[in-house]
């Protein structure tokens, strides 16, 4: 009786847990999850990529440029959030609204060891004007349905066991 009792305790704890928002200072919530229309994209052969390609998918959009000092401290443990074994239903999207060529972004990815990221590109800077970026690195977080449920402003290190715990839920 008493392994069942600390059995289910241990499952219960667990779960809330992964519920509760974790303690990351710069990570905003949405109460009420944000749909937005047309978004749209350029990939590095300058084709349009379009979310609503990926419904069904955990998605992050991480917005950055090679000159954002923050930016360039985030994306390994990016790049790391892409292959981690936890998420099966995963797609990051960097997107580089630096106004910089594929060729200055790829060196970047390269000088970092980046190797499980795809670059992409905000060229007229539509998104950066309609998700109304403040600065970079910016991160959004999409569930299956497509909705903005969170936010990141700055940088964090998206290895933190506490944040992959959270985000899983949403796999």
């Amino acid at each position: 009786m008493k392994l069942l009792l600390i059995f289910i305790y241990l499952i219960t704890s667990n779960i809330s847990y992964a519920l509760e928002k974790p303690n990351i200072k710069n990570l905003v919530l949405s109460k009420n999850p944000k749909i937005y229309e047309e978004v749209v994209f350029k990939d590095s052969n300058d084709y349009d990529v379009n979310l609503d390609d990926f419904k069904g998918k955990l998605l992050i959009l991480n917005f950055w440029a090679t000159w954002c000092a923050p930016c360039r401290e985030e994306m390994p443990s990016l790049d790391g959030l892409q292959s981690n074994s936890n998420f099966d239903n995963l797609k990051i999207f960097p997107i580089n609204i630096g106004q910089e060529n594929f060729s200055k972004s790829d060196s970047f990815f390269k000088e970092l060891g980046i190797q499980n990221l795809e670059i992409y590109f905000d060229a007229p800077i539509t998104l950066a004007k309609k998700f109304s970026l403040r600065g970079v690195p910016t991160t959004i977080l999409f569930n299956k349905k497509g909705e903005e449920f969170g936010r990141i402003m700055g940088s964090i290190d998206f290895n933190n066991l506490e944040f992959i715990n959270w985000l899983k839920q949403y796999n």
